[in-house]
């Protein structure tokens, strides 16, 4: 996922920047989170596009798992259990919570109250 995608323009699949790295570390896995109500997800064949109708962001989504962990987190009561739910394993986890963490701090998912 990158940020046009999710905040980092990495080519990788799931971004991995210093800037990645501290937002990850301030979000939280075990908290409960939604897709903002704002946002607009179109699948595609490589995961998705998302846009923010209230930030006019455009955020990509390069594969399909995170796709599936961002449309389910409002199904689960933590963002790692939506993440264990799609089949991301202890090895991918790390990044998978970068991914999340920016799409957070792009407003693209939100923490839901408990």
């Amino acid at each position: 996922m990158s940020t046009k995608a999710a905040g980092s323009g990495a080519s990788t699949p799931l971004a991995s920047t210093a800037a990645d790295a501290s937002a990850a570390a301030a979000f939280d896995l075990d908290r409960p989170w939604q897709l903002d109500d704002r946002v607009a997800v179109r699948p595609e064949p490589f995961g998705a596009l998302l846009y923010h109708f209230g930030t006019r962001r455009l955020s990509f989504l390069k594969n399909t798992t995170v796709l599936t962990v961002v449309r389910s987190l409002a199904e689960h009561a933590s963002a790692r259990s939506a993440c264990a739910a799609a089949g991301v394993g202890s090895a991918a986890l790390p990044a998978y919570e970068r991914a999340l963490a920016t799409l957070a701090e792009s407003q693209m998912i939100k923490e839901r109250a408990s």
